[in-house]
């Protein structure tokens, strides 16, 4: 049976797009199940960061351009303002869990972010995304526009907060343990195989 790795995420987070990298690099060659999950850090009504604030580029500039060089990810500050929320990018996550594409589509919306400078929280971006991992690009407008899947991404960030208790992201949890922040691949690699 494959080891299980749950990353907390959200797609607006650079740290979660360079984890993934961390958790590929020491995944390679195990046994290994990842499974995304969804944890908004800035839920409405809570504001959504600027790029034109000084805070963004700081932290870019210091820690996000560094680690991302180090692990090799292509990765840019999106030039959008104020950042997209992203329920309906989670909305659609759910409906691409549903169709075993949950990894596929997360990966997705990191990239279309972070590599592509695409507005995530656009229904037709939205669309773009879920078309591009096998989903029928309709039937994400439709599940948007009707709220299919809102309940359940609703369930899921409650789930994030009053029971797992994640506060930051990417948060990964394997076998009850819970390691904050991207990984370094080597210690990562280590530490599954001890469990294996």
């Amino acid at each position: 049976m494959p080891q299980e790795i749950i990353v907390y995420t959200d797609y607006v987070c650079p740290f979660c797009l360079l984890a993934e990298e961390a958790i590929a690099q020491a995944t390679e060659g195990l046994d290994v199940e990842i499974r995304w999950r969804p944890f908004e850090l800035r839920p409405a009504p809570v504001p959504t960061l600027k790029v034109e604030d000084p805070y963004l580029p700081q932290v870019w500039r210091e820690s996000v351009y560094p680690m991302a060089e180090k692990l090799g990810v292509p990765i840019k500050l999106p030039n959008i303002s104020p950042q997209p929320r992203t329920d309906k990018a989670f909305e659609v996550f759910a409906m691409a869990e549903e169709h075993g594409l949950g990894h596929a589509y997360s990966m997705a919306a990191l990239r279309a972010f972070f590599q592509q400078e695409r507005d995530i929280g656009d229904p037709e971006v939205l669309a773009d995304i879920g078309e591009s991992v096998g989903l029928e690009r309709q039937a994400v407008l439709d599940a948007l526009a009707q709220g299919r899947y809102r309940e359940q991404h609703q369930a899921a960030q409650r789930h994030a907060v009053e029971e797992a208790r994640i506060q930051s992201v990417p948060t990964l949890i394997i076998d009850g343990e819970v390691i904050q922040g991207v990984p370094d691949p080597a210690a990562l690699k280590r530490y599954l195989m001890e469990r294996a």
